[in-house]
């Protein structure tokens, strides 16, 4: 299973041509199954500017399969696991929500379609994340 980023969802959404957007296009075209996690469609929709996209939004990522974590609590755990881990070899995440999401495609065994320097960087503490980079 592949799990589609924020990073690659934003610049779909906003129109851009990116190396990312291609390889989504393509999975779209070639019916390959992705999913996009619950987080990310939070992330997408926190940055709606108002109600008529929000509700375009909502729309759009309800048709979408939406991957949903097993147990979240372990996957908390794991996520500030991650982060700690990361800090400990000298690595700045920027995001806690990164390692949410690295955490459940880890958990997932899916592969994690991104354009965000972070999933590179948790990539070098946690070997079993394996990503595609826009």
């Amino acid at each position: 299973m592949i799990y589609v980023d924020t990073s690659v969802l934003i610049d779909f959404l906003r129109g851009k041509t990116t190396p990312a957007v291609e390889m989504l296009a393509r999975l779209d075209a070639n019916d390959v199954p992705f999913a996009i996690p619950i987080l990310c469609c939070q992330e997408v929709m926190q940055g709606a500017r108002d109600e008529a996209e929000w509700r375009l939004l909502r729309e759009h990522l309800s048709l979408q399969r939406l991957a949903v974590p097993t147990d979240p609590t372990a996957l908390h755990w794991e996520a500030a696991r991650i982060f700690f881990d990361c800090r400990r070899h000298g690595l700045t995440v920027r995001s806690s929500v990164d390692c949410l999401i690295a955490a459940h495609a880890i958990e997932a065994e899916a592969t994690l379609m991104h354009n965000d320097e972070d999933f590179e960087s948790i990539k070098n503490v946690r070997k079993a994340l394996r990503t595609e980079r826009g």
